[in-house]
């Protein structure tokens, strides 16, 4: 029996992971959940599942779960906690054996770190975790004893690529990603394109920033600096193609020029499962890969004329120190504004660049660096977008 903690139970990783549990209700127990501000939706989780224990953002929330719960006459209640130390809380608690990571931004670093610290499987799904705190998260696996196993699907396609490999065999790593709804425009035409057309992802289901992110390719930028961590790989031998089908996840070619692949069709639940039993393989009930129906794949070069947000995400990993945290942090404001319709799509990259270019950097920053680098970013990004590309 497994003793899971989800961080981020009510946004789309939380959801899928949520039903990867049900499917095999003998092999798990859900110790608890965390959410933000989503109180109906995390009240209905509490009723299904039974945690021990859940966590939000605030107290305001926490009163309207408390109201829900009575509301749905669950029983019995869990403790209900407020805030980072709640989060923090169920990260490390002591009956937890793996622990999702699937808060958005910045805000799952903090409890990711102190899960790594109390020697837990994390079962990583926050790009900005790994990105942010790249050097301190490594060290307190080390000290803590625990593992990351990565929910990425890229990530997971090389962790599973690896197993039993020697690492001296690796030539690099090729991270796939699907373009995201505008792969077939050119640079000229996204000046026409809304925040409501980026929503439209043409393969995976997914929440808002991620979406969004899949569009502009800072989400496959991300991805690249988590490899880069994840595998102790360095970044020139970190690939990116485009796959129009997001069938193959990632490939790793060996040094004799053998290339090992994994594919799925495109569905989290694979890699979510694969995070919370690895390395066992039990039998599910999702939908197969058919090869003879996809008939072909293709696959694309990406370059960095088209997708600029991509280079940065190298330009900021091999730079090192703060950038990675600042390019995250900046690119969670960008997409907001462009959510809230305040930022055109077109803008997003030069406004990340910008923000990256004023940065003054520290090279091995502390936990009070990176969240200074952090409010920094996002106070730089709001600025210029209040100041520049606001109506």
């Amino acid at each position: 029996m497994r003793r899971v903690v989800i961080l981020g139970s009510t946004g789309s990783i939380g959801v899928q992971t949520l039903q990867v549990l049900a499917e095999f209700p003998e092999s798990f127990e859900v110790v608890g959940l965390a959410a933000a501000r989503s109180a109906g939706r995390l009240a209905e989780q509490v009723c299904a599942f039974g945690p021990r224990a859940v966590a939000v953002l605030d107290g305001e929330t926490a009163e309207a779960l408390a109201a829900e719960l009575a509301a749905r006459r669950c029983s019995p209640r869990p403790e209900i906690l407020v805030g980072e130390e709640g989060y923090v809380s169920l990260a490390e608690h002591p009956d937890a054996d793996v622990v999702v990571s699937a808060l958005v931004g910045f805000s799952g670093a903090i409890p990711t770190l102190a899960a790594a610290e109390a020697g837990k499987t994390i079962a990583l799904a926050n790009k900005e975790a790994l990105v942010a705190t790249g050097e301190l998260l490594l060290a307190a696996l080390s000290r803590g004893g625990g593992r990351i196993v990565p929910v990425d699907s890229e990530h997971s396609a090389v962790y599973q690529a690896l197993a039993g490999e020697p690492r001296a065999g690796i030539r690099r790593l090729i991270l796939t990603a699907s373009g995201g709804a505008f792969r077939h425009l050119s640079r000229e035409e996204l000046v026409r394109v809304t925040a409501a057309d980026a929503l439209r992802h043409p393969n995976w289901a997914m929440g808002p920033k991620v979406t969004i992110d899949s569009a502009t390719m800072m989400n496959k930028a991300l991805e690249v600096i988590e490899a880069h961590f994840l595998f102790d790989v360095p970044y020139e031998a970190i690939d990116v193609l485009l796959h129009d089908e997001s069938i193959v996840h990632a490939m790793v070619e060996f040094q004799d020029g053998n290339v090992k692949a994994v594919l799925s069709v495109p569905d989290m639940r694979f890699p979510i499962q694969y995070a919370l039993f690895a390395p066992e393989r039990p039998a599910n009930s999702f939908p197969r890969l058919d090869l003879a129906r996809v008939g072909t794949l293709h696959f694309r070069a990406a370059s960095c004329e088209r997708y600029p947000a991509l280079c940065l995400g190298y330009r900021a990993g091999k730079a090192g120190g703060t950038y990675p945290a600042v390019l995250s942090a900046a690119n969670e404001v960008a997409v907001q504004a462009l959510l809230e319709g305040r930022l055109g799509f077109h803008a997003v990259e030069d406004l990340l660049a910008a923000v990256l270019d004023a940065h003054v950097p520290v090279a091995h920053p502390t936990l009070t660096e990176l969240r200074e680098a952090d409010r920094w970013a996002r106070e730089e990004a709001a600025r210029r977008i209040a100041r520049a590309y606001s109506g």
